[in-house]
């Protein structure tokens, strides 16, 4: 998934001493690739498993390591690194530096710009499971937390040790996802909404083999899932089944079938200010699933379909002042079948794309969208990346509550 708001960002990656070291490397270089502006500091024991010259390569910017070093300039190198770096991520941050800055303890260049840091602070650990679940360790990372410090990680898995479990340094995305996050825009009229998507494709199964679905892959809603929370929103995501990973930091909510992705956002409803439908429910389910799979007789079946509840509708009369948001997913007629659906289904807002277009359609990774509103076309979205059109449209639902009487926590 892109990061559309690295562009012209200020980024401190912070390298520890550990084996997953390696792994920092990946996450530099696509900071970079975003856009992002990187500063690298490493520590003496991080240089012992990834060299000084690859992570100057990969950011593009000579290394800090010694807060004593011969360098060309009289910078203090601790307060210029924490002045310049809206967020610093440790990577992969060991249970010593988690102990060092969790006590104030200041004794490299590392510690010492973290302790003089204004802006985000967030830890992705990586080490042995003994050492992560050991209760010093715990009560460091608790510590650190209550402070505000943020954590993203560690995962369960294969560690270098040969054994499994938590400790291993969680997905380059993830880390991204949480880099994303923290440098959100703090005026944001998102920020402290609790913002409800649907997401992905529903099954309705015919026997226990077979079911019917759609080419979904839930992107565009992860994609807006990934805006949000990086404007300060508090996100859950209902979502269909996708292969694809979730957005670090979002409460996520699977579910297979039409009725139980209603259900699901009835749990859900109660608390959120904003709901995103950019799922693509299946609208019809068999009359009667068959119990056993059914065998190829003949060559031929018939199947009787009926109609699946249709989740926008069926919450429209709860709405209140929340913000609503559809998605027309059209083939033909795109502005008459996006309009009608607005008013069916007493939208804010729909986002109509047209399926048949080529890098909009099912899957994809770029979309092209024209978004209407009660009093017609709002804006048109020209083919873009998913996260660009993720953008434009929460933009819209910022203008709109600019304009409604939407109080933050779901409050009517």
């Amino acid at each position: 998934m892109s990061h559309a708001t690295f562009q012209g960002r200020r980024v401190v990656v912070g390298v520890c001493g550990g084996i997953a070291a390696y792994k920092a490397c990946d996450v530099i270089s696509r900071l970079r690739q975003s856009g992002a502006q990187v500063r690298v500091i490493a520590t003496r024991s991080a240089l012992e498993f990834v060299g000084e010259t690859t992570l100057r390569s990969l950011s593009g910017c000579n290394v800090a390591s010694e807060m004593f070093g011969d360098y060309p300039t009289v910078d203090i190198q601790h307060i210029s690194l924490a002045e310049f770096g809206e967020v610093i991520i440790v990577v992969a941050a060991t249970a010593n530096v988690i102990a060092k800055v969790a006590a104030g303890i200041c004794d490299d260049l590392l510690t010492t710009t973290i302790c003089a840091a204004s802006g985000k602070v967030i830890f992705a650990p990586a080490m042995n499971w003994r050492m992560w679940e050991n209760p010093i360790n715990l009560r460091n990372v608790q510590t650190l937390k209550e402070l505000g410090y943020g954590f993203v990680g560690p995962d369960c898995g294969y560690l270098a040790c040969g054994e499994s479990g938590q400790g291993r340094l969680c997905p380059a995305e993830d880390i991204l996802d949480a880099v994303d996050q923290g440098l959100g825009p703090v005026d944001s009229k998102l920020k402290g909404r609790r913002v409800l998507i649907t997401c992905g494709p529903t099954r309705e199964w015919i026997d226990p083999v077979r079911f019917i679905s759609n080419p979904s892959s839930g992107k565009m809603g992860f994609a807006l899932a990934q805006e949000a929370m990086a404007r300060g929103a508090e996100v859950t995501i209902v979502r269909g089944p996708t292969d694809l990973r979730p957005p670090w930091g979002a409460q996520v909510v699977p579910v297979e079938t039409t009725r139980e992705m209603l259900d699901a956002v009835l749990a859900a409803y109660d608390g959120c200010d904003v709901l995103i439908g950019a799922a693509a429910p299946v609208d019809f389910t068999p009359a009667a699933p068959a119990q056993q799979k059914i065998k190829k007789f003949g060559g031929s079946a018939s199947l009787e379909l009926v109609g699946t509840p249709d989740i926008l509708t069926s919450v429209s009369s709860l709405k209140g002042s929340r913000i609503h948001v559809g998605f027309a997913a059209e083939s033909e007629n795109l502005e008459a079948n996006a309009q009608a659906k607005l008013a069916a289904k007493a939208l804010d807002l729909i986002c109509a794309n047209d399926i048949t277009a080529p890098g909009s359609g099912f899957g994809a990774d770029t979309n092209e969208i024209a978004m209407y509103s009660r009093d017609g076309l709002t804006r048109h979205v020209d083919m873009t990346g998913k996260r660009e059109v993720a953008i434009e449209i929460l933009d819209e639902v910022e203008t709109l509550l600019s304009t409604e009487a939407v109080s933050p926590q779901g409050g009517l």
